[in-house]
C-alpha cells in the first residue's frame, strides 16, 4: 500500500526525490462526519495520504463537523481551532462562504497557507488566495445531470436536498434545474431539514409525499448517495418505480447494482477518495518543498456513470472508494 500511494505522489510531484530531513508538514484537514458514507470515502483517502507525510515525519490531524445543523459556522470554528494548532498548512471545503471566509483569510493573515478542497470551487480559491481547488465544480455538473435527464426523456425532476444551505448543494439542484431546461423540462430544489440527513425513513416519507402530491414529477434526484437509497424507497413505497427515474450526485454499491437493474438511472461521480488523498498530499508537497500543480482548479470530476460503466466501477464502490 506504502510503495504504491508513494508512486503516484511521486508522479504528482514531477519526480521529487523524498527528503526525510526536509521540514515536517503539520497539516490540518477539515471535513465531514465519518460516519457520513461520503466523508467515509474523503477519510479513507486522507488516511491512505498521511502514510507519506508520516514519512516525512509529518502529521495529519483531522477535524470533523459533528453535525451537519450549522455547517458553515461549525467548519469556521474548525478553521480557527487549526490556527491555534500552530499547523503549517489547512486543508477545507468552503460550504459557506459566508461563514467560512472571514476565518479562511484570518488562517491566511497568521500566515497559514490554505487549500480549497470538496466545495469551494477555483474562483472562490482565486479570491481567497488559497493554494488551489481539488474537487468537482458543482454547478457545471449539475448542469450535465440536468441534461443527461432531459436526455433521457424527463420533464419535472425535483431535486432533494438535505443539507439546505450549503452553497455547493444548491448549486448542484440549481445545476440540475438550468441543464433540464435546455432539454425542455423543469426541476424544482426540495428542501428537507438537515436533522433528514443520515435519517433514510425521513428522506424516504418526504419523496413518497411529493411524489403522490405531485403526479407530474417524473424523476427525482438526491444530493448523496445514501439519499438515492431513500429516494428509491420512497418511489417504491409510492408505487412508482419504473415510472420515476432517480439520478444522484456520488454512488456506492447499492446505487451502482440499481443502475444494472434499471433502478436507478445514473449518478455524478466526483471521486471523494482522490479529493482526500490529493488534499493532504498536494498540501504535504506545497509546505515541504513550495510543489503546486500547475492546473486551477484540479477537478476529480464531475463523470457519468450508468447502465454502461457501473459494473466495472463496483468494485471499487464494494471496496468503498468508489
Amino acid at each position: 500500500m506504502k510503495k504504491s500511494i508513494k508512486t503516484l505522489v511521486w508522479a504528482l510531484a514531477a519526480g521529487v526525490v523524498m527528503v526525510t530531513s526536509a521540514t515536517a508538514a503539520n497539516i490540518a484537514i477539515i471535513g465531514g462526519k465519518t460516519d457520513d458514507a461520503f466523508f467515509a470515502k474523503i477519510k479513507k483517502g486522507i488516511d491512505d495520504a498521511a502514510l507519506v507525510v508520516k514519512e516525512h515525519g509529518g502529521t495529519v490531524n483531522y477535524l470533523q463537523l459533528q453535525t451537519y445543523d450549522n455547517i458553515g459556522g461549525d467548519a469556521a470554528n474548525l478553521i480557527r481551532t487549526a490556527i491555534s494548532q500552530g499547523v503549517n498548512i489547512i486543508a477545507v471545503p468552503n460550504w459557506v462562504p459566508a461563514s467560512e471566509d472571514e476565518a479562511i483569510k484570518a488562517a491566511m493573515k497568521a500566515g497559514i497557507p490554505v487549500m480549497l478542497y470538496n466545495a469551494g470551487g477555483a474562483e472562490k480559491a482565486k479570491e481567497l488566495g488559497a493554494i488551489n481547488y481539488i474537487g468537482n465544480e458543482e454547478y457545471p455538473a449539475g448542469v450535465a445531470g440536468g441534461r443527461y435527464f432531459g436526455d433521457h426523456g424527463s420533464k419535472n425532476v425535483i431535486c432533494v436536498n438535505t443539507v439546505p444551505g450549503a452553497g455547493n448543494l444548491e448549486a448542484r439542484c440549481k445545476g440540475i434545474a438550468d441543464g433540464i431546461a435546455t432539454k425542455g423540462g423543469k426541476s424544482k430544489e426540495l428542501p428537507l431539514p438537515s436533522s433528514s440527513f443520515g435519517d433514510p425513513t425521513a428522506v424516504a416519507e418526504a419523496i413518497k409525499a411529493e411524489l403522490v402530491r405531485d403526479d407530474t414529477i417524473d424523476s427525482v434526484f438526491t444530493i448523496s448517495a445514501g439519499d438515492a437509497d431513500a429516494a428509491a424507497t420512497g418511489i417504491s413505497q409510492a408505487g412508482k418505480t419504473g415510472s420515476v427515474k432517480l439520478g444522484a450526485f456520488d454512488m456506492n454499491a447499492a446505487g451502482l447494482k440499481r443502475m444494472l437493474s434499471t433502478g436507478q438511472l445514473f449518478a455524478i461521480d466526483q471521486q471523494p477518495w482522490l479529493q482526500g488523498f490529493l488534499a493532504v498530499t498536494m498540501s504535504d508537497a506545497y509546505s515541504n518543498y513550495g510543489l503546486a500543480i500547475s492546473s486551477a482548479p484540479v477537478l476529480t470530476g464531475p463523470g457519468i456513470v450508468d447502465a454502461s460503466n457501473a459494473e466495472v466501477t463496483l468494485k471499487g464502490g464494494e471496496a468503498g472508494y468508489r
